[in-house]
């Protein structure tokens, strides 16, 4: 290695003193190299050099996810109707108690209380569709995602990208199905032609019926 000393530096051959910036030795000849007043690589500052050679960054891939599977339209029919049996029999003592009023009245008087029957028909009436409305709404918003006679068949109802649902938005999709079922039950049986399985009220309310 030339040694750097005062602007001169001494050949490595001979040892001869040479001006910096000879490209041989004024003694010998031989060629200056490196450039003397250059760096030398050894004299690094750096007590550990990077190494030239950099470890590969490891590659992860993803675990295949397997294809979403949606409730496709008979299998909903189905669950339909299992919750349509739950809300009824749930609601069904109030219109009995109106008819057993009428029944009762009519046996006193001798005159039938047609008054009463209309009455719980109309009662009944009214706690189906709000009955309908919070049983649908409440469980396909909570922690199940799904009406029991979802659950019987392992559908649940969520947002297009797989997240629970508000019950603002199941209120929305529960009223949409009245849309689907005003047009010929049309938004119903688009369940069976469109990719995700997915009915009007399905659209309407941005949400899909998954089968787990």
């Amino acid at each position: 290695m030339n040694e750097t000393l005062a602007g001169t530096f001494f050949c490595n051959k001979c040892g001869t003193l040479n001006k910096v910036g000879a490209q041989f030795c004024s003694h010998c000849g031989t060629p200056m190299s490196p450039t003397p007043g250059a760096t030398p690589a050894a004299a690094s500052s750096s007590p550990n050099p990077p190494s030239p050679y950099s470890a590969p960054a490891p590659s992860y891939q993803a675990a295949p996810v397997a294809g979403a599977r949606y409730g496709g339209f008979w299998i909903r029919v189905v669950a339909v109707i299992i919750d349509a049996i739950i809300v009824r029999v749930v609601v069904a003592p109030v219109g009995m108690m109106f008819g057993a009023l009428g029944l009762a009245g009519g046996m006193m008087s001798g005159i039938p209380h047609i008054g009463f029957g209309l009455l719980g028909a109309g009662v009944t009436a009214v706690f189906v569709i709000f009955g309908s409305w919070l049983y649908e709404a409440f469980m396909e918003s909570s922690s199940y995602q799904a009406t029991l006679g979802k659950m019987i068949f392992g559908m649940k109802v969520t947002d297009l990208n797989g997240n629970r649902i508000s019950f603002g938005r199941a209120t929305g999709r529960h009223f949409a199905k009245w849309l689907s079922g005003m047009i010929l039950g049309i938004g119903f049986i688009m369940v069976g032609f469109t990719e995700r399985k997915q009915g009007l009220h399905d659209l309407l309310a941005g949400t899909l019926v998954r089968r787990t």
